[in-house]
């Protein structure tokens, strides 16, 4: 079917057209809608997940730092001992101390 290009178009037809083109319009836009949505929750699983992440290496490395903090008072009680034993040494000897 050859359609005429230079044929005249009539009222109808140009409503005709405008109805198809607010058509595909509405149905762009729903689109657009529907991924616009589907990209808002995406991004709120992102964040979760990475909170959850973050919440994660903050628990650890707490323990962690429990941990390093209670082997430090360890070794100062140690070593606490030690220096005492010494002063023991140093007065039975009669060792000026060092200054």
């Amino acid at each position: 079917m050859d359609i005429d290009r230079n044929a005249p178009s009539t009222k109808g037809d140009l409503l005709d057209v405008e109805a198809r083109i607010n058509e595909r319009h509405e149905m762009l836009r729903a689109e657009m809608g529907h991924t616009y949505a589907d990209l808002k929750e995406t991004m709120r699983d992102i964040q979760t997940e990475l909170l959850k992440a973050f919440y994660s290496f903050g628990q650890s490395n707490s323990k962690r730092m429990i941990e390093i903090e209670g082997n430090e008072a360890a070794l100062r009680s140690r070593v606490a001992t030690l220096e005492d034993r010494v002063m023991e040494i140093e007065k039975r000897l009669n060792i000026p101390p060092i200054q």
